[in-house]
């Protein structure tokens, strides 16, 4: 009988508000707050994007060996969370300054597969390094658990904007937030899976380097966490309205007590 109730108490507050207001449906958020959410939104879309794009994207670091003489190609490979690439490069591509293989955007014969961990439960092994699959599977599942946070802020944002539901935005806040420190906390093991497979084997020498794709998902996890505080900002109402107007009332309210 709770739920009953709470929800015809509801709808009689909304049909008093309609009646005041002649009928017509009251606004909620000014326009002015609507503006502020949207920008707010627009700094977390950035942020998702980012995010999608590195979590997509396999050039998260790069392993490269050193350049041989007399030699016309060089291996190097790029990987992400998900697969990893083998490339063999044309040394006459590369820098003579440089003294190892890569970057890996240049042109070459490359051969990309998943690794193995997903598929078969296997570690993977690169340049005669092994995989610890743990950390690997567990900075891609922090991966997704970040990006099904943001879709859920996400909703929460629309259906503020939509229904017009203030309160929606501190949930919303909190998901961004916590996402972009997922984000961040994905990178660490990550980078904790390479310095293990960078000293899993040292009988070949290699030079790694992050790549781009790390630079997306460390901002992206910046973005998010500073969307998700502009959330909580507006979801303040001292800070989504005129300050005066609260110290007044409540200058009225306290003289109405005291008399």
């Amino acid at each position: 009988m709770m739920w009953p109730n709470f929800f015809l108490q509801d709808e009689e507050q909304r049909m008093a508000m309609r009646g005041r207001a002649g009928g017509k449906r009251r606004k909620v958020l000014t326009d002015e707050q609507e503006g502020k959410i949207k920008l707010a939104f627009f700094v977390a879309i950035v942020g998702m994007t980012l995010t999608v794009l590195a979590v997509g994207t396999e050039f998260w670091v790069e392993l490269n060996t050193y350049k041989q003489n007399h030699t016309d190609v060089c291996e190097a490979v790029h990987f992400g969370l998900w697969k990893f690439c083998h490339k063999k490069l044309w040394v006459e591509e590369i820098e003579k300054e440089r003294v190892t293989c890569g970057p890996a955007e240049l042109p070459g014969e490359a051969n990309c597969s998943y690794f193995k961990f997903f598929t078969t439960g296997e570690n993977a092994h690169i340049f005669q390094r092994t995989t610890k699959k743990e950390l690997n599977i567990t900075a891609a599942v922090v991966s997704l658990l970040s990006v099904t946070l943001m879709a859920m802020g996400s909703l929460c944002i629309i259906m503020a904007l939509s229904k017009e539901v203030e309160f929606l935005l501190k949930p919303a806040s909190i998901f961004f937030i916590i996402s972009g420190v997922m984000v961040l906390v994905c990178l660490e093991v990550f980078r904790h899976s390479v310095r293990s497979l960078i000293t899993s084997n040292e009988s070949i020498p290699l030079e790694y380097e992050y790549s781009w794709s790390v630079a997306c998902a460390l901002a992206a996890g910046s973005i998010l966490i500073f969307g998700g505080g502009c959330f909580i900002l507006l979801s303040i109402p001292s800070l989504t309205k005129k300050p005066w107007e609260y110290c007044i009332k409540g200058r009225n309210n306290s003289n109405g007590n005291t008399s």
